[in-house]
């Protein structure tokens, strides 16, 4: 098993282990495999697809650019996914009466029942991953979480990785921040 980074490797890092990403990154291949493989293998969808789902289980109907927006998706990703379940019959879409443009989908009845028997099992899932940590100590990681998520907003708003990768080249371009002090 790898060595496990205290609080001073993850500020220093010197090594792969040592990086907050690739820790967060770890803890969550080896969990959500067991999801996706839950809704893969159980249920026909994909773990991008159960995202979807689960959104529109939640948040009843939405247009596919607000539902790409909450996701994290582009709108291609979106669009495709939701077709996926279009045909599988779990989603159903209508055009916008005013503006043609805009698509709203929703869950079909199939697609309610498949949330109802998948988000428990999900839910139990997470339920488990928890086993262990105590109260005190799983409060303090919520806060923590809600840190790196805002912390994660504000770097992205001020461009410190300006440019996606371009797969096509093989290359990249990135802007890191400068640090004071």
């Amino acid at each position: 098993m790898q060595a496990f980074p205290d609080a001073g490797a993850l500020r220093a890092p010197r090594s792969l282990d040592d990086l907050l990403l690739y820790r967060l990154s770890r803890a969550m291949r080896t969990s959500s495999g067991m999801a996706t493989r839950m809704v893969e293998g159980g249920f026909g969808i994909t773990r991008r697809e159960w995202g979807m789902i689960a959104t529109l289980a939640q948040s009843g109907e939405m247009t596919s650019s607000a539902l790409a927006e909450h996701l994290h998706l582009d709108r291609v990703r979106t669009s495709r996914g939701l077709r996926s379940l279009v045909d599988k019959k779990l989603v159903t879409r209508r055009q916008d009466s005013e503006d043609r443009r805009e698509v709203h989908v929703r869950l079909s009845a199939s697609g309610e029942q498949l949330f109802g028997k998948l988000f428990p099992r999900i839910a139990g899932l997470n339920v488990e991953l928890l086993e262990g940590i105590a109260p005190a100590h799983l409060e303090i990681f919520l806060q923590c979480l809600q840190h790196l998520e805002q912390r994660g907003n504000e770097l992205s708003a001020q461009g410190v990785v300006m440019e996606k990768a371009d797969r096509r080249s093989g290359g990249t371009r990135h802007r890191w921040p400068e640090r004071e002090g």
